[in-house]
């Protein structure tokens, strides 16, 4: 799918919000009822395995009859020739990850009114049948207004009449989120989704998820055989009252749980009570989401670029002041704003996230860290890969500057070096980002020089374009 076709004779392609492996989601025209929606499509390749038709086909009948508040709502659904598509609405705004890379962790208030929102919408998807089976951050949206959405049902299931889930055996599901009886590919029910509320929850709290490891495996062991770590162990001034709401909702054996959502709303009102918020309050509890610039600026920001061709003109001339040049490295803004004075050369770029944004999702986000971690012996790398190819533009990681700052140079350690890399700028780490530098090939150690307009960014992405095989950033710095 490109910008400009129309699907289904009405939706009309305006970008790219996202790929996967089994399908991706275009922002779109709805040239009937004059609005924009998401639009999902079934990826091309897939489009011929009946299995994987039949699972996009199911999430679509599965959701179809829910409408609610806490739901994204489905608007169509259809195919065109071998096109599988479903329409949902446009939630403008961010995903629970997205603000906890931001935000590290929430307020205990806040954190509750959020979980509050998520159960309520799944506790009407459970009362029509169906259950999610991968509630994690990523697929729960909140929109400008605050509203938390869960979203992505690709792998949900309808609730038999004996209350079991078809498929025992299979294993389904993110590892950071999954239940007990999820991971061992045992019959589940409504009870695996508040596991995972339950481990979200715990994310919300501390910022961290309750099991770390070096895989998938030893992930979804922990969450089988592991005690239930304490939030207060992390953040002690979590009321003894909602630390007990995590353990039970996190609880191994299912019948140890909430019986129902219900239950489990209820006892978070009464946590809320409990620190005098007033838990029918949603504007007192949850952060407003700005919204993403409007499209204009976007283009009036890229309008503004200087051309490279230009700049290579300009390179005779500005090797007569390079040295003033040098002094000017790395100004700040402490405001915020696009100008300020002259800042110290050295800026302390600390990886925040992994970026994939047209794959999974996901890229060994683990490893972040180890990127800026000052050990040049540890790294963040990617996956395997033989190429691109038609598969993706890139992957990479964001970098948090610490507020807006115009950088000109950004330089990589890697003891993997030969892939290629350019580096791109935004003010929210969840993009939009803007190249501000051309490709370049990563030696050992390698400088590429930026320019960001006399602008300066709080967020800067190493994005990978070329690989043969995976590619190592040891460490990332400023300068």
């Amino acid at each position: 799918m490109q910008q400009g076709d129309v699907v289904g004779g009405r939706y009309t392609i305006e970008e790219v919000l996202g790929r996967g492996g089994m399908s991706s989601v275009y922002r779109a025209h709805d040239r009937v009822l004059e609005r924009e929606v998401a639009l999902k499509v079934l990826n091309q390749a897939l489009s011929d395995d009946p299995e994987h038709v039949e699972r996009f086909r199911r999430e679509a009948r599965a959701i179809a009859q829910l409408s609610h508040p806490n739901l994204v709502t489905v608007i169509d659904r259809g195919q065109v020739e071998d096109c599988e598509f479903i329409v949902f609405e446009l939630v403008r705004g961010e995903n629970l990850k997205e603000l906890l890379v931001e935000r590290r962790a929430l307020p205990v208030e806040e954190a509750l009114g959020l979980m509050r929102q998520a159960a309520r919408g799944l506790g009407y998807a459970h009362a029509h049948g169906v259950v999610h089976r991968d509630v994690k951050p990523q697929n729960v949206l909140v929109d400008e207004l605050g509203t938390a959405k869960v979203t992505d049902f690709g792998i949900a299931r309808l609730l038999e009449h004996e209350g079991g889930i078809t498929e025992s055996g299979t294993i389904m599901g993110t590892s950071d989120y999954l239940s007990p009886e999820q991971a061992t590919g045992k019959e589940v029910d409504d009870r695996a989704d508040q596991y995972s509320l339950g481990v979200l929850l715990f994310e919300l709290l501390t910022g961290e998820v309750p099991y770390d490891g070096d895989g998938m495996v030893t992930v979804a062991l922990k969450h089988v055989h592991d005690p239930v770590p304490s939030v207060r162990t992390r953040r002690p001034e979590v009321s003894p009252r909602v630390d007990g709401l995590v353990r039970r909702t996190m609880a191994k054996r299912p019948e140890d749980r909430f019986d129902s959502l219900d239950d489990l709303i209820s006892e978070i009102d009464e946590c809320l009570a409990e620190s005098g918020a007033d838990p029918l309050d949603p504007a007192a509890l949850t952060a407003v989401v700005p919204p993403p610039p409007p499209r204009v600026e976007q283009e009036r920001s890229r309008a503004r670029r200087m051309p490279w061709q230009l700049l290579a003109g300009l390179a005779v001339l500005a090797a007569g002041i390079a040295g003033v040049w040098a002094l000017a490295t790395g100004r700040i803004d402490s405001s915020g704003g696009d100008g300020g004075g002259a800042a110290p050369a050295a800026v302390d770029l600390r990886a925040v996230r992994d970026w994939d944004p047209e794959g999974d999702g996901s890229e060994h986000p683990e490893r972040v860290a180890q990127a800026t971690d000052g050990n040049p012996t540890t790294s963040w790398t990617t996956e395997t890969y033989g190429s691109f190819a038609d598969l993706k533009d890139g992957v990479g990681i964001v970098l948090d500057a610490g507020s807006r700052v115009e950088l000109r140079g950004v330089t990589i350690v890697t003891d993997e070096p030969g892939f290629t890399a350019r580096i791109q700028a935004g003010n929210r780490s969840s993009g939009p980002f803007e190249d501000v530098s051309e490709d370049a090939t990563i030696g050992e150690r390698t400088t590429i020089e930026l320019d960001t307009g006399d602008r300066a960014f709080r967020y800067y992405v190493v994005w990978i374009t070329s690989l043969d095989g995976s590619a190592h950033l040891n460490e990332v710095r400023s300068g």
